[in-house]
Parts: structure tokens; sequence; C-alpha cells
């Protein structure tokens, strides 16, 4: 199956590690080696970088994880192909403009039946590629376009709303993890993907939280960023855990928002 992370940082960091055992479960460790992208939040705007190979034998990969730019958010996918060609177009993350910022999508799963679901069906926006994916993100964004009437950020709760609804009609479908990302907050919900024991269950994301050392105490690279400010905290979400310490896992249907690095609210999931 396809592969996330996603950073929030209180501070800009880079990815370095993070990206780089990511890019090794796409084509090295894993089986994901259709496609990879990561998109790094600069303001409202996103410097994305994608390309339709294996990022373990990606030169961009390893360029990035030296000199990357510093981002307070950033998501990444790896892709195995379930739909849609081998192409730039269905290479994810994937970006689109509402309210005058640019908003960040990335799946993992199936979901065979989206073409024919009514709650699903596009209107405004439209997939320039060929995914299930693609067209999750675009529905997605028409039903969140009344909230962004103005480059203000709506109420959380009212983006959780709709968010909720949105997750709990992909959970029908089929496997739904995802994240998403509106340069304010960054979102992300967990349900099934497929296990070691070769059935699709839960968890289908993992967080970690970390919390820069005191001042006076050694920089920390931990989890793939660079963390050197006091008070300084980075949290990660990603498909499965990247490093040897304590990864907590999303429970089934879970969504949960953050920013800067905090944890802002969680809920299930479920149907308004």
């Amino acid at each position: 199956m396809c592969e996330l992370l996603a950073l929030s940082s209180s501070q800009p960091v880079r990815l370095n590690f993070s990206l780089q055992a990511l890019a090794a479960r796409g084509g090295t460790t894993g089986r994901a080696h259709d496609g990879w992208g990561v998109a790094f939040y600069q303001g409202h705007d996103v410097a994305l970088f994608r390309e339709p190979a294996a990022a373990a034998d990606s030169a961009l990969v390893r360029f990035l994880e030296s000199s990357g730019p510093a981002t307070e958010l950033a998501i990444s996918h790896i892709r195995h192909a379930t739909q849609g060609e081998l192409s730039l177009a269905n290479t994810q993350p994937f970006v689109r403009e509402l309210g005058g910022r640019r908003h960040v999508f990335a799946h993992n799963g199936n979901l065979p039946g989206i073409y024919r679901s009514a709650a699903l069906a596009l209107d405004r926006y439209r997939p320039v590629g060929q995914t299930d994916s693609e067209h999750a993100f675009c529905a997605l964004l028409s039903r969140l376009s009344p909230l962004w009437q103005t480059q203000s950020p709506p109420a959380l709760d009212l983006r959780l709303s709709v968010l909720s609804e949105f997750a709990h009609e992909l959970r029908a479908l089929g496997p739904a993890n995802f994240l998403y990302a509106d340069g304010d907050a960054l979102f992300a919900h967990g349900h099934r993907r497929m296990q070691t024991t070769g059935r699709a269950e839960p968890p289908g994301l993992w967080t970690r939280q970390r919390l820069c050392p005191p001042a006076d105490a050694a920089p920390e690279h931990a989890g793939g960023a660079s963390i050197t400010q006091a008070g300084q905290t980075v949290v990660w979400v990603a498909s499965v855990p990247l490093t040897q310490d304590a990864w907590q896992p999303l429970a089934d249907g879970e969504l949960v928002a953050v920013r800067a690095g905090a944890l802002l609210a969680r809920r299930l999931a479920t149907a308004a």
C-alpha cells in the first residue's frame, strides 16, 4: 500500500531521516515504488516536489534531505499504484487553491466505488489525473468551499465537521487513511491498512510528538527533523512508526487536528 508522512512543528525544521525512511519503503524495504511527492508549506503557499518513479532511487529525494526548505508543516506520500497510470498527474500529494491558500491532500487506500458515489460527486474542482484519491480531494474541496469565503481560516469545529462526514463516507468505500492541510492546520484520519497478517486492519496511521530538550542540552535529530530550539514541539503522523521510540496508533475512524506541533482536537469521524 501507499505510505504517508506528515510533520507539524512549532518552529521551521528540515525533513531528513523521516523522508529517507519513507523513501526506503518506496522501493527498498516496501512495495510502494510507483512515485513519490512531498509538499513543504511556506506561509500560505507550498513548495511541491514529485516524481512518478521510486523514491528510494531518487537524487531529488537525497537533495531534499540535505537542502530542502525548512518548514512548519509538510506532507509526503509514497505511491503504490492501484488506479491510474504511472504519471506525474497521478502522483501525490495533490495541491489546490481555496480561499487564497494552498490546500494539500494525500490518501492511502483504494476506493473503487467513489466514481459512482452521489455523496462524493464532483462539482467545481476536477481531477487532473485518474486516481480515486484525487477525486476524493476534489469532492472534499467542494464541501469546504462555502467555509472559505475569506482568507481567514474558518472555525476549527466547522472544518472538523466537514472532514468527519467526508471520512465517514470514504470508509464505506474502502481504506481511507488520509492527510489534509489548509495552511493553518494539519488533519489526519486513520482507518485500516494491510498489515503483516495479510488483512486490512487498524491502525492505518500512527502519531508521535517530541519536545525539544532544554536550551543547555545538545540538539536532537529525532525522527527526521532537527529540533534545536528550547520549547520547540514536533508532531509526526505516518503510516508506520519510523523510529524505535513510542508512537501512538490512531483508532479506527479517528480524526485528529494539529497546529504548530500541538494536538488541537481528536474525534471519531461520523456522519452528520
